[in-house]
């Protein structure tokens, strides 16, 4: 029981944390600009989250895989949005 209420507190907290990059790409959108986000961080953030559904499917453990897919999800759109968003460097 105690290990159930723990992983459910965990999976929550973890959905929120899952969704506050938007906030990253509500700030992106309204500076027409992401010159100031390092997409480099939230590619190494997409891969570890890749490898914690992988470990969370290999144990059958949802508290893992439902945070990490949201997360996943949220981080591959702050990725496209901050790419559309990307200042252009003019070609010489």
């Amino acid at each position: 029981m105690p290990e159930t209420v723990l992983g459910a507190a965990a999976a929550s907290w973890g959905i929120l944390m899952a969704i506050s990059p938007s906030l990253q790409i509500r700030k992106i959108l309204r500076h027409r600009s992401s010159r100031d986000v390092s997409i480099t961080y939230f590619w190494v953030l997409l891969i570890g989250f890749v490898l914690w559904i992988a470990y969370g499917v290999v144990i059958d453990n949802w508290f893992l895989i439902v945070p990490n897919a949201v997360a996943l999800s949220v981080s591959a759109a702050t990725i496209a949005v901050a790419r559309h968003y990307r200042p252009r460097v003019p070609q010489e």
